[in-house]
């Protein structure tokens, strides 16, 4: 297990890596791939010792070392928050098929919430793929398990949050910023949460709106104004993981104190 956990933070610090690259260049429409990494203030290509994860933007005392431009903390925080997320995962998951979708699954989070506070939107290039490949993710403990109503299940509350989704939006289109990212995401969601029970799809459903009504009550109070406008991404990202981890649990206590138990 100890070995997993290592393994997965290592990992974590590697896809961290290259969630910055997706972050900064996904929005702008560039290729995630080529050119290589480089610094956004002289263009100079970053070479393999100046591109170790967390490590070098410590060595270099946070700046590049061609044109000693500042290099923004947040390159570092994200690899360790990937690194920190897999590994406690993998903790959590163990030797399980479930521990790959999970994975994956963490990684875009993290991705699309960056991204929807930088821009206000959640990229179709991101998030369509995801329905795929996280159906994909989920077929070997399908078959593993020799089980396949959670496939299925999985497939309802996709259908089922993104229907609930597009409604709300058609319904109240003037009293909630949801946009057309959030209904396509929302079906991303809904496939991992029913996978795992009814109950962390409606807690993981639940739990997105209270967050975002939350940040709404402080805006308002803190006299940001109605006007201004929250991405609702990073809400339902947060949610969801509620769901997953604690959705079970919130279930079958509110089940209790609904029947007086």
């Amino acid at each position: 297990m100890v070995f997993l956990i290592v393994m997965a933070g290592v990992m974590g610090l590697l896809v961290g890596s290259f969630l910055n690259v997706v972050v900064h260049r996904v929005p702008a429409g560039l290729s995630v791939v080529r050119p290589a990494s480089q610094c956004p203030g002289c263009d100079t290509p970053i070479t393999a010792r100046d591109n170790i994860p967390v490590v070098s933007w410590l060595i270099l005392r946070r700046r590049c070392r061609t044109c000693r431009e500042p290099i923004s903390v947040r390159y570092p925080l994200v690899e360790t928050a990937t690194a920190v997320a897999f590994a406690a995962l993998a903790a959590w998951q163990g030797w399980q098929w479930t521990l790959l979708p999970l994975l994956y699954l963490a990684a875009v989070s993290i991705a699309l919430a960056l991204i929807d506070i930088d821009v206000r939107r959640l990229p179709d290039v991101i998030v369509l793929p995801s329905y795929l490949v996280l159906f994909v993710l989920l077929v070997p403990d399908a078959i593993a398990a020799g089980e396949w109503w959670p496939l299925v299940r999985a497939l309802i509350g996709a259908v089922a949050l993104f229907g609930f989704y597009d409604v709300l939006a058609l319904v109240y289109p003037k009293a909630n910023a949801m946009g057309g990212g959030d209904i396509k995401l929302a079906g991303v969601l809904g496939m991992a949460l029913a996978w795992f029970g009814w109950r962390e799809l409606v807690v993981g459903a639940f739990a997105g709106f209270v967050l975002g009504g939350v940040a709404s009550a402080v805006l308002l109070l803190a006299r940001a104004g109605w006007g201004a406008r929250i991405p609702f991404g990073p809400y339902m990202l947060a949610g969801a993981w509620i769901g997953l981890v604690v959705g079970d649990r919130v279930g079958d206590w509110y089940i209790a104190a609904a029947l007086g138990g």
